[in-house]
């Protein structure tokens, strides 16, 4: 069975229609995929998505109309995959020529520890597809899912779909083994999150400084984004620069007072961040220095 992306028989079910569920059902939509339903625990959440959205049906997540779709897009929260998969699953005994889909960074759906094995064991094809993209609203991510690199696992029939769908949005797919889904999310964490994090600190650091937090944070958008830039263009060896490249441990020592006086909670983010700079840049501590 093939399917494609405009094929009008394709009905398309989004289960729990979250902030990339929104977004990616709202792209889709105008890709021209056609959605069937859009399913939530309560039925005015559905329907709030459904007028987002821009097309579908809203019914809670006990319809029998789940049970009709083709193509089953589930995009609740990481916690609830394997309770909607099973509680799917007992819907029909024949998934055969269904395909279940999810956009969990972390969770495979093939291979030994797909959440998604209850509907494999009926029949039904399994596939993931995660934007490499921050999503901090439905209405960001209307446009942040253009364009953007997408992760995808599963099984065959599952992926060529995954695959037809970024195609519409004009995306990247790249392919990943099943069992390599929590690193590639544990890695996908520390370049969003944890740059987030990092960025409060320098702010809060600057605000100590007399700096206001809205200019502050104006501030370090243009700092880090240049940063990415030189990343991207140079690679991080080339791209590092700071007292730890240059051995300036005078410097590194004064940052080190400053921290215990004014923020005493980022001195151990800020030995532990040293130790990767000088990992990466080849350079070592004079002894006593840490």
């Amino acid at each position: 069975m093939s399917f494609r992306t405009t094929d009008p028989q394709t009905s398309v079910a989004i289960i729990g229609p979250g902030r990339v569920g929104q977004a990616l059902g709202r792209r889709l939509t105008i890709a021209g995929v056609r959605i069937g339903w859009v399913a939530a625990r309560r039925l005015a959440s559905a329907r709030r998505a459904v007028r987002f959205i821009g097309s579908g049906q809203a019914i809670t997540l006990d319809s029998a109309d789940l049970a009709n779709a083709r193509v089953l897009l589930i995009t609740t929260s990481d916690s609830a995959l394997a309770e909607i998969a099973q509680a799917l699953a007992k819907r029909r005994q024949n998934w055969r020529g269904a395909i279940v889909l999810h956009t969990s960074g972390a969770w495979p759906a093939g291979g030994r520890d797909s959440v998604f094995q209850p509907l494999r064991q009926r029949g039904a094809s399994a596939a993931s597809l995660h934007p490499l993209q921050t999503v901090p609203s439905a209405r960001a991510g209307v446009l942040n899912l253009i364009g953007c690199y997408w992760a995808i696992e599963g099984d065959p029939l599952g992926v060529k779909l995954a695959r037809a769908w970024v195609r519409s949005l004009r995306g990247s797919a790249f392919t990943l083994r099943s069992e390599h889904k929590p690193a590639y999310h544990a890695a996908a964490v520390v370049a969003c999150a944890g740059v987030v994090t990092l960025m409060e600190s320098s702010r809060r650091l600057l605000e100590r400084c007399g700096v206001a937090p809205k200019r502050a944070r104006q501030m370090l958008e243009g700092f880090v984004a240049e940063t990415a830039r030189n990343f991207a263009a140079l690679g991080a060896r080339r791209a590092l620069t700071g007292p730890a490249v240059r051995s300036d441990w005078a410097t590194i020592r004064k940052h080190l007072a400053a921290l215990k006086g004014d923020a005493p909670d980022l001195v151990s983010l800020y030995e532990q961040l040293l130790h990767s700079m000088l990992r990466l840049s080849g350079g070592r501590p004079p002894r006593g220095a840490l």
